[in-house]
């Protein structure tokens, strides 16, 4: 997309807590408050976009600048941190309303308490009247659709699943080197990002990460800071840990309940959910929109291909909302 049309798209980030947790989030489009919008204005639906991980949220800026782009700037796309992911600059904390008697949720960096973190942030930013379409990445798509199966209530229009990883995760080329790493030497992991970033200044952190990522070619305007961070990082692990040990059987029952809103993306050569994957929800659910990539896009797309994946499910979304 072109560079000049990319910095024309309102961009807004904000933090609040969410579920007791300091929470970035990133909006697309003009709108930033969708219970104060006027009737005429407001958007009738959100575009909402749940991480991988580790999916820092800027990660996804490119991809959702370019989507809200294809889709005609219409609907606003927004996405969230995972809890325990951002750490927010001082005094930019901002309480939700809705949230303030919110009650905390149980171990909130764990794979269940992501989910609850979601939903918190949907009841808390979105009013029920707005209809939601959801785009889950990688461990993203596995929440998104345990947000369909719990809260069936949600006005979830259609659902977009990129390289799902929803099951068998640990038997997974990658998930068999990850296994050991993070259940077994998770806390080796911890010691060592605390003894090597912590004493780190923080331009020094900033630093590493912004070659890194010129490195893989990605630019962003809003800086992935927390990177880095002990605690972030911490995190990351123990949420990846999680999805080792608990996304393993394939919930066929809330595929079969949710299919026709369901659009699975598979990768040709995708070390976290193989083809044999893609193979088997074919075989089993052959009457479901699963799509196998042809373009050789890899697992974590935001590193390269988001032009390519946004396209991809800009069509589908505009190709979708005339019939709804």
């Amino acid at each position: 997309m072109d560079s000049k049309v990319q910095e024309e798209i309102p961009v807004h980030e904000e933090f609040f807590l969410c579920g007791g947790v300091e929470t970035q989030i990133i909006k697309c489009g003009p709108w930033t408050n969708l219970f104060d919008e006027q009737s005429v204005t407001k958007p009738k639906l959100l575009i909402f976009i749940i991480p991988g991980n580790p999916g820092f949220s800027p990660f996804y800026l490119p991809f959702a600048k370019t989507l809200y782009s294809l889709t005609k700037g219409r609907f606003p796309v927004w996405m969230t941190s995972h809890a325990g992911f951002a750490m927010a600059p001082k005094d930019k904390i901002l309480a939700s309303p809705v949230e303030t008697n919110a009650q905390e949720i149980e171990d909130v960096y764990g794979l269940n308490g992501q989910i609850e973190h979601k939903l918190a942030f949907l009841r808390a930013h979105v009013p029920k009247d707005v209809k939601l379409i959801l785009i889950g990445h990688s461990i993203g798509s596995y929440i998104a659709l345990r947000l369909m199966k719990h809260v069936p209530e949600l006005p979830v229009i259609h659902t977009f699943l990129l390289f799902p990883t929803i099951e068998r995760m640990a038997e997974t080329p990658n998930g068999r080197l990850a296994t050991p790493i993070l259940c077994w030497f998770r806390y080796v992991l911890y010691a060592a990002s605390y003894l090597v970033f912590k004493p780190c200044p923080e331009i020094i952190r900033s630093f590493i990460t912004t070659k890194a990522l010129q490195r893989l070619n990605f630019t962003c305007e809003i800086p992935v800071k927390n990177a880095l961070q002990p605690f972030c990082l911490a995190n990351a692990a123990y949420l990846g840990s999680q999805e080792m040990i608990h996304v393993r059987k394939r919930d066929d029952e809330i595929i079969k309940e949710h299919l026709p809103k369901l659009t699975f993306y598979y990768g040709k050569t995708d070390r976290w959910c193989p083809v044999k994957y893609y193979e088997d929800m074919k075989k089993d659910f052959p009457e479901g929109d699963i799509r196998l990539c042809e373009k050789g896009i890899a697992h974590a797309f935001v590193l390269g291909f988001n032009q390519e994946v946004a396209t991809i499910v800009a069509d589908w979304i505009n190709n979708k909302l005339p019939k709804i």
